[in-house]
């Protein structure tokens, strides 16, 4: 089923930013997982699982509920805890995949109608509208995925893209 014209560019970066943060964990040890390239920045499983814990809000907008108990340790703003605390790699991986299909699944079903409705409360949408916070969450994204392709380079592996 297509995507509605209002988010289907947003659909489109989902769907590569996926594909390109799987390949920015692609073997990774456990210990590169949780590396950081200084004390104030974030490492690739904070990466991820905020990537995923904002796709979950793209669902909730929607009016889907996706959701994992350790969502909260990747929230903005979240503090870094102690390792032991965060999901293995391995949930982050499956968690992605699920999802981002659920993300496609509603982004296909998402009527104009939904998509043009008010937010239902404060948040970065680009007009105020569900359709303008899944295109800026979708900008988020990109932003995100472009920190997981960093971290993979500082850690010496290969690149994502290119």
């Amino acid at each position: 089923m297509p995507v509605a014209r209002e988010i289907a560019t947003a659909a489109q970066i989902y769907r590569q930013d996926a594909t390109m943060l799987v390949k920015s964990v692609d073997g990774l040890t456990a210990e590169e997982w949780l590396s950081r390239p200084n004390s104030t920045s974030n490492s690739m499983l904070w990466v991820a699982g905020h990537m995923i814990w904002a796709r979950s809000i793209v669902l909730k907008v929607i009016g889907e509920q996706w959701t994992r108990p350790w969502l909260p340790l990747f929230a903005r703003g979240a503090a870094v805890v102690e390792s032991a605390e965060y999901p293995a790699p391995e949930e982050i991986v499956l968690s992605l995949q699920e999802v981002s299909a659920s993300m496609t699944v509603a982004m296909e079903a998402a009527t104009v109608e939904k998509l043009s409705a008010a937010v239902p409360e404060k948040s970065p949408s680009f007009d105020g509208t569900v359709g303008g916070m899944i295109n800026f969450l979708a900008f988020h994204d990109a932003y995100h995925v472009g920190q997981a392709a960093y971290i993979r380079r500082w850690l010496g592996r290969t690149g994502v893209a290119g």
